[in-house]
């Protein structure tokens, strides 16, 4: 499969164009990264809740066990201190809840966004250069074998203009094989693909076509 084009105006363009989707996809990448480590940020609070519902909890746990130990009394106020235990802990697991809320909006943020900035790359930008790795491969191939399959290729794709330019009845050409107007049309093809010819013959004036 044929990646870029032999002829070197073409070959520098698809260049060009493969470094500019390149850095358009890292770009989007990078800005998915950003995003989620600002939201990642967005957890410092909930981190020290869930610091700080632990720290109740162990220390109303703490004064339980503790009073555990008073005589008469100790069980009762165990109890009551137990309460405390409890609160602290449902502290923590707010506080932990939130953490993991953030963290999935983050991921989903992030690579959403990463996904969206690429998605014209991979609809228009891929495609296409697939499809000129295709043709070109195929092109390639056909040279090597004559010029009569590009000739009918160029039939099919060339502009009217370009084909008159080779001859004024291409079609007439075609049916008599006319090798002079075969070989025409198949550089039509080639340099249609910016693919060298066949031959260092030039075309008829006027013939010529963007590379």
């Amino acid at each position: 499969m044929r990646i870029y084009a032999e002829r070197p105006a073409r070959a520098a363009r698809q260049l060009l164009a493969d470094v500019v989707a390149l850095g358009w996809v890292v770009a989007w990448i990078v800005a998915g990264v950003t995003i989620h480590g600002l939201l990642l940020a967005l957890q410092s609070p909930a981190r020290r809740l869930v610091t700080a519902g632990e720290t109740v909890a162990r220390t109303f746990d703490d004064a339980a066990r503790t009073a555990g130990g008073i005589p008469f009394v100790g069980d009762d106020l165990a109890r009551s201190l137990g309460s405390g235990t409890e609160a602290g802990a449902s502290l923590a697991a707010a506080g932990q809840e939130h953490i993991d809320t953030i963290a999935a909006l983050a991921v989903t943020a992030g690579t959403g966004i990463a996904v969206l900035g690429a998605l014209p790359v991979v609809l228009v930008w891929l495609p296409a250069r697939i499809r000129f790795a295709r043709a070109a491969a195929a092109a390639v191939a056909a040279r090597e074998i004559g010029p009569e399959l590009l000739a009918l290729r160029a039939l099919t794709n060339r502009p009217v203009r370009e084909l008159l330019a080779v001859v004024p009845d291409p079609v007439a050409a075609w049916r008599s094989a006319d090798p002079h107007a075969l070989d025409g049309f198949a550089e039509l093809e080639l340099r249609a693909l910016g693919l060298r010819g066949r031959s260092r013959a030039p075309l008829p004036a006027g013939a010529e076509t963007a590379d």
